[in-house]
């Protein structure tokens, strides 16, 4: 009977004491201080990303211009631009900046650092911005839709351009000559007609080029490349236009027309050509003897006149012409071709220039008089022959 007391006595005083006392000091203080401290943050976190999941509900807004922003930071670097505080020199060139950020960007430019690259094909670039946009490339995405007609471009610049064809907005203009373009490399482009200069070089023959489109097509005369084949004749060309342009001779298409005359063309450029006829304009002068003519064609034909150039030959005689229209015409001589026919008396002609002569023989149509005697002939050489008589020339 003595010995169970004591040992009711220590449980009572030693155990439940420390017990009772630790919970109450240790315990509940130290989680009711880190409630009160710690959820109030999460709380708050949760409200931006409400707010970011819906763009439309701004919280802070600027001033100035009325643009809103999620984050009150953002809205506080926004505020340099109005300000002008640009507190951040490059000690390279001088150059000033409102955010540390953006010279540390810029400072790239005097290093020449890249230190964000592509894991996949190495390409290095200077922002990560600049690497994120540039993955889209290997994985295919298209983020930016075009809200008019469903387009789906890769970068927001592209959709920028993109919406300006349905637009028509043209808010780059040449300052020289007024004309406005859409994009501000096509204005650039455009730029070089004014200055003549020709920054693409070809590195086999030297020959220097405005566009670098140009360049790839000349580099295909040294390399004798011609991708683009007709599917019908089986005829190569170097261009897709070039094609395009000569499937009309299958098509017989000739959607240009002549107000004039009505005469019809399946080029554009025979067209405006043609139209000279009717103007009687002739922009392209000689420098040696300062004949015009109406094309610029005419003109590189005329010119081998005083170079003695010659550069078609043909391969059953050795004939040399100077084009490749002469050469075209001579060939019917050897195959007998006589494809130009008089609608009044069926006589054949291996050139168009021929029959036009043989019709003024139907008309009795005498345009050349002689100075002398007044005789006048159908034709200029039969005129120049007559003129022999009086000048007694051979």
């Amino acid at each position: 009977m003595k010995e169970p007391e004591p040992l009711q006595i220590k449980l009572v005083q030693e155990e439940p004491e420390p017990l009772q006392i630790i919970l109450e000091q240790e315990e509940p203080e130290p989680l009711q201080i880190k409630l009160e401290q710690e959820e109030p943050e999460p709380q708050q976190f949760t409200e931006e990303e409400k707010q970011l999941s819906h763009p439309n509900q701004k919280l802070y807004s600027c001033k100035i211009c009325g643009k809103t922003f999620s984050r009150n930071y953002s809205l506080k670097t926004h505020m340099k631009t109005h300000t002008a505080k640009k507190p951040f020199t490059c000690s390279t060139c001088g150059k000033h900046y409102p955010h540390k950020s953006t010279l540390i960007y810029h400072m790239r430019t005097h290093t020449g650092e890249k230190p964000f690259s592509c894991g996949t094909c190495g390409t290095s670039f200077t922002h990560k911005k600049s690497l994120n946009a540039h993955m889209r490339v290997h994985t295919g995405e298209k983020t930016f839709s075009c809200g008019t007609c469903g387009k789906k471009c890769l970068y927001k610049s592209q959709l920028v351009d993109h919406m300006r064809t349905h637009t028509g907005e043209k808010p780059f203009s040449c300052e020289t000559c007024g004309k406005s373009f859409s994009l501000k490399n096509s204005l650039n482009v455009h730029i070089r007609t004014h200055t003549g200069e020709k920054p693409f070089s070809c590195e086999i023959c030297g020959k220097n080029v405005t566009y670098k489109y140009s360049l790839t097509t000349h580099m295909m005369t040294h390399t004798g490349e011609k991708p683009f084949s007709c599917g019908t004749c089986g005829k190569c060309f170097t261009l897709k236009r070039s094609l395009t342009v000569h499937m009309k001779v299958h098509t017989g298409e000739k959607p240009y027309s002549c107000g004039t005359c009505g005469k019809r063309f399946s080029y554009k450029k025979d067209l405006i050509t043609h139209m000279r006829t009717h103007t009687g304009e002739k922009p392209f002068s000689c420098e040696i003897c300062g004949k015009s003519l109406t094309s610029k064609y005419s003109l590189t034909v005329h010119m081998m006149t005083h170079t003695g150039e010659k550069p078609f030959s043909c391969e059953i005689c050795g004939k040399s012409l100077t084009s490749k229209y002469s050469l075209t015409v001579h060939m019917r001589i050897h195959k007998g071709e006589k494809t130009f026919s008089c609608g009044t008396c069926g006589k054949c002609f291996a050139r168009k220039r021929l029959l036009h002569f043989h019709m003024k023989t139907h008309t009795s149509e005498k345009f050349f008089s002689c100075g002398i005697c007044g005789k006048s002939f159908v034709q200029k050489y039969s005129l120049t022959s007559h003129i022999r008589i009086h000048t007694c020339e051979k």
